[in-house]
């Protein structure tokens, strides 16, 4: 009678638990490197992976991420290898084969500079006294790309942030617009403190409306409708204190001065 009792007992459990277990859908989420945003080398594979994450398990959903450079990931998922990719910057150009979602997180694009420089800016064309450091392949905005190639100020164009702060500290350029967290993550990460006291940020933002995004492929029928639980768990995170959390988890070396944290 008692194997009896606890084989019933089990079952029962079971029609509970099989309901749920078989709602949970994995995802396959194709991303790429931009520390401390996203990357591979984090157990949290980064602040918008997290809240991507979070946002999908709130709505049912568990979470596989995938890194690969941003144009395989981005292309690959256009044609639905991928059941979406994350987190990019919301460009209308780029988004006609894909849903796009609800903000996951606003990047502060802001301009890094050498302290002795008492740099400040009201508009681009402030820029034309200084040698400025430009991420070859970055997006910006367009109005500071269109005064660039126009050659309206000097233009060293660099392959990524830490050869950027490199050049900052040996005098080779003045000034270089950088994501806040990823300029406080690259100084963490791959300079010194005394390094970091030579630098400052202002807190003038380049732009206050740098949105990212997760893309679905309208190539995947399922797409429309994971976008509204997307956005609906979304909702739901940051309606809680565990989202402000995510996106204040960078801080700053000793000594750097600027804006808060998170937005």
């Amino acid at each position: 009678m008692k194997k009896q009792g606890l084989c019933l007992v089990m079952a029962l459990v079971w029609g509970y638990l099989a309901p749920a277990l078989a709602e949970t859908k994995t995802l396959r989420i194709a991303t790429g490197e931009y520390p401390p945003y996203a990357t591979a080398a984090r157990v949290d594979k980064g602040i918008a992976l997290s809240i991507v994450r979070r946002a999908f398990e709130l709505a049912g959903y568990t979470v596989e991420y995938t890194f690969l450079p941003w144009s395989r990931a981005l292309a690959e998922t256009r044609l639905g290898k991928w059941d979406a990719t994350a987190a990019w910057g919301n460009n209308p150009e780029r988004n006609p084969p894909f849903w796009v979602s609800d903000n996951v997180v606003s990047e502060q694009w802001v301009f890094v500079y050498r302290n002795a420089l008492k740099f400040s800016w009201n508009t681009f064309s402030d820029l034309k006294p200084y040698r400025v450091a430009m991420i070859q392949d970055y997006t910006y905005t367009p109005e500071i790309w269109a005064k660039a190639n126009a050659g309206e100020f000097k233009v060293d164009k660099l392959p990524n942030e830490a050869v950027a702060i490199k050049m900052l500290l040996l005098d080779r350029v003045d000034v270089a617009p950088m994501e806040r967290n990823v300029a406080c993550d690259v100084l963490h990460t791959s300079f010194s403190e005394a390094d970091a006291t030579k630098l400052s940020v202002d807190p003038k933002l380049m732009t206050d409306s740098f949105t990212s995004h997760v893309l679905l492929p309208r190539a995947l029928p399922e797409s429309a409708a994971r976008l509204a639980d997307f956005n609906a768990g979304l909702k739901k995170l940051r309606a809680t204190t565990e989202y402000s959390k995510l996106v204040s988890q960078v801080k700053c070396p000793l000594g750097w001065s600027g804006t808060s944290s998170g937005k």
